[in-house]
């Protein structure tokens, strides 16, 4: 039997609980197999981190690897909700507001997320 693997994969904090929950919504509603989740407190983590030249101590954005492209910030978070079937449109219609306003947006949520959100002692995907 033939197993196909993602052919994207998605760097996030593994003990950021917004960052854990948006792990979870993309397991229950992503196609099988598109992305491969990796938390970058992992070893596989810290790898390609340090394979795509980001820091390894903290991370303050989604990293999305594609086939092609390294992804970051809005436009990784965008990448990643416009391979989701019923999201495509969402993902079509946000990356029209431009990328200086949506980056802005995102990088307030990113400071804030653990204040927001808390931190959690364990990860969605176990490492």
């Amino acid at each position: 039997m033939k197993t196909t693997q993602p052919k994207s994969v998605i760097i996030f904090d593994g003990e950021c609980n917004s960052c854990n929950g948006v792990v979870g919504w993309l397991l229950k509603f992503a196609p099988v197999n598109t992305f491969k989740y990796v938390a970058f407190q992992s070893p596989q983590g810290q790898e390609l981190l340090m394979q795509y030249g980001f820091p390894t101590k903290t991370l303050d954005t989604v990293i999305l690897i594609d086939e092609d492209s390294v992804k970051t910030h809005s436009d990784g978070f965008l990448k990643i909700v416009s391979k989701i079937p019923r999201w495509q449109r969402v993902a079509a219609f946000l990356a029209f507001i431009p990328r200086l306003i949506r980056d802005t947006i995102y990088k307030i949520a990113s400071k804030h997320r653990v204040k927001w959100f808390g931190k959690s002692q364990s990860c969605t995907i176990s490492f």
